[in-house]
């Protein structure tokens, strides 16, 4: 629980707006540094952040407020981060928590400090070089900001937005001090083939979502983070577009939960097929040296082989759609991926398919980190008779 904890954050934008509805899920305090003041009113508007404020005392108050009072509040600052994570660090405030997901991966979208959202729209049409020039030195001391916190007992972490390869590149030679969120928490999980599963229906009524998601608790009576997670989402995750649930589900559980769904729509308990994809963040699908294979045991942080092998496993086993791909959260060039995508259409053909990719695409994962020795994975793969030939008794 985060129930009493300071996390400091910034970017509410496509994925970084999900920020301040993860920390009050989880009982705490987020302050949200976001630049764009209609940008964070649409965060508010739909729920995921309580209140938005322009000054650093009012947010301040309201934080340490809540606090005290050990209650979940999420506030939303309007201001740069390359400012205001150096006046925190003046004033000696010292968070709990602090990451940042902000567009760094691409320095014509992180705005630099002493713009506003119009001046640098001016800008960038402008004079691009000046702009990307100006946004990598706030990225600088964004990153310094972020250090300092980490020196002071804050716990740092990286969400992957190649904000410290930005900062490095810059001068920060310590920007890598702190770590990327994957091998500081997420490795683990990967070794197990865990990772973000999700699903669509793709008969837009959100009644459909439910009975998955019922469904899904029924098939994992036992994972109490699925369960507590599953029902958050219901309450307090409004459905964009097509009704879609996202949940962490391995190796084994995919297969189970796909042909599962597969079953439901064959017995019209669904009114239409449901579609299954996953994060490119996954655990076999992607080579990202400065996120999802950051400090691989056996430094194969950049080896490509893997997403490849991944999207060709993934093609003749029977997805509905692969695609390859890079750029994801670091920005392009700095990593490759595989997408891959099946349908659930309650027929017999679509339930082997179905079988098949969902069991090989998680099994990736743990083929790669084990090739890469992790105990964790070994284990876990010997434990499950996934046949690994590299290794070895």
């Amino acid at each position: 629980s985060l129930k009493g904890k300071f996390v400091l954050t910034a970017g509410l934008g496509g994925m970084g707006g999900a920020q301040p509805l993860a920390i009050t899920m989880n009982e705490g305090v987020g302050l949200c540094i976001e630049v764009d003041p209609e940008r964070a009113e649409r965060r508010r508007k739909i729920g995921y952040v309580d209140v938005v404020v322009d000054t650093l005392e009012e947010a301040m108050t309201l934080v340490e407020e809540a606090c005290d009072r050990g209650i979940p509040r999420s506030i939303a600052l309007i201001g740069n981060a390359a400012d205001v994570y150096p006046e925190l660090v003046l004033r000696g405030v010292i968070p709990d928590v602090v990451t940042d997901q902000t567009p760094a991966h691409d320095p014509l979208f992180y705005i630099p400090t002493g713009y506003s959202v119009e001046q640098a729209d001016e800008l960038r049409k402008s004079d691009p070089q000046e702009f990307a020039s100006l946004s990598r030195l706030s990225m600088a001391r964004h990153v310094e900001a972020m250090l300092a916190f980490q020196k002071a007992g804050a716990e740092v972490f990286d969400y992957g937005n190649n904000l410290r390869q930005q900062a490095f590149d810059q001068g920060v030679k310590d920007a890598f001090a702190f770590p990327g969120f994957v091998p500081a928490y997420i490795r683990p999980l990967f070794c197990e083939g865990k990772g973000p599963f999700r699903w669509v229906a793709l008969s837009g009524d959100p009644e459909d979502i439910y009975r998955t998601d019922e469904a899904i608790m029924e098939l994992f009576p036992g994972d109490e983070h699925l369960h507590r997670w599953l029902k958050l989402a219901r309450e307090k995750v409004p459905f964009q577009g097509l009704p879609s649930r996202i949940c962490w589900l391995g190796y084994g559980e995919r297969a189970r939960a796909g042909l599962k769904f597969n079953e439901m729509v064959a017995k019209g308990i669904l009114k239409a097929p449901i579609v299954i994809g996953r994060d490119h963040l996954d655990s076999g699908s992607v080579a990202s040296p400065n996120r999802e294979t950051e400090g691989m045991r056996d430094g194969s942080d950049a080896i490509s082989d893997w997403p490849i092998l991944n999207a060709l496993i993934n093609a003749v086993g029977g997805a509905t759609w692969v695609s390859f791909h890079h750029g994801g959260g670091v920005g392009m060039g700095y990593s490759q991926h595989a997408g891959m995508v099946i349908v659930a259409d309650g027929t017999p053909e679509a339930a082997v398919r179905l079988q098949r990719v969902l069991t090989t695409d998680p099994g990736m994962g743990v083929v790669r980190h084990a090739d890469a020795g992790y105990p964790e994975a070994i284990d876990f793969a010997r434990r499950s008779g996934i046949k690994i030939p590299m290794l070895k008794d």
